[in-house]
């Protein structure tokens, strides 16, 4: 079966950029106060298992593993993986889709969308927020990380390569209804201004599944 163009071109880009992306953004968390206390506070809340799905390179998904967090890295992207296995031996990474995860259903603690929605068209949202219901477990949570805004953009150059890569802005508002209509309680939500290179707010928000 054909991937629809949004994963063909996701997953051509990264492919590409894969090796000079993780040197470029190895120490990026370092720097982010705010990241790492929305992380923290998820690693501090999660029971039980937690996929990192679009981990790229594996930098969350080992800043996780390092807080005492049991986690898996899934990403549409082979090239990705393949270096995330490599910087990252001990933990398990695979190729997959966060539209149709492999696993089953009500089996984790946790899921980690971090930066990797916005690479989805906006009208396939409400199938990815049901897609993440399905696999977390009732009490289980739900973290997102994505870019504040209205709009769509290309980026035609990344990290030193030329690319054609679909960026899609999103209202925290319009993502937290999504979510709370895919039956996912809204638990926490922080804006923070752009900083450096960003150009525009960074928004993140966590979510539970509810025990009822």
């Amino acid at each position: 079966m054909t991937s629809p163009k949004h994963q063909i071109k996701t997953r051509l880009a990264y492919d590409t950029v894969a090796a000079d992306y993780h040197v470029l953004l190895e120490g990026e968390l370092s720097r982010s106060t705010w990241e790492r206390l929305v992380l923290a506070g998820f690693a501090e809340r999660v029971d039980g298992r937690v996929a990192d799905v679009g981990c790229g390179p594996g930098r969350i998904t080992a800043y996780l593993a390092k807080l005492g967090v049991d986690v898996q890295g899934i990403d549409l992207s082979p090239g990705m993986i393949a270096v995330a296995r490599e910087a990252h031996p001990t933990i398990d990474f695979s190729v997959g889709d966060l539209l149709e995860l492999d696993l089953p259903d009500a089996s984790l603690g946790g899921l980690v969308a971090w930066y990797s929605l916005i690479h989805v068209p906006p009208e396939l949202w409400p199938a990815a927020f049901a897609e993440f219901f399905r696999v977390l477990r009732p009490g289980g949570h739900l973290l997102l990380g994505f870019k504040v805004g209205d709009e769509k953009r290309v980026l035609r150059n990344g990290y030193g390569h030329e690319i054609d890569l679909d960026v899609y802005w999103m209202p925290p508002q319009r993502v937290a209804d999504l979510m709370t209509g895919a039956g996912i309680d809204e638990s926490l939500r922080l804006v923070r201004a752009a900083v450096d290179y960003e150009g525009q707010p960074q928004a993140y928000l966590l979510g539970v599944r509810p025990e009822r």
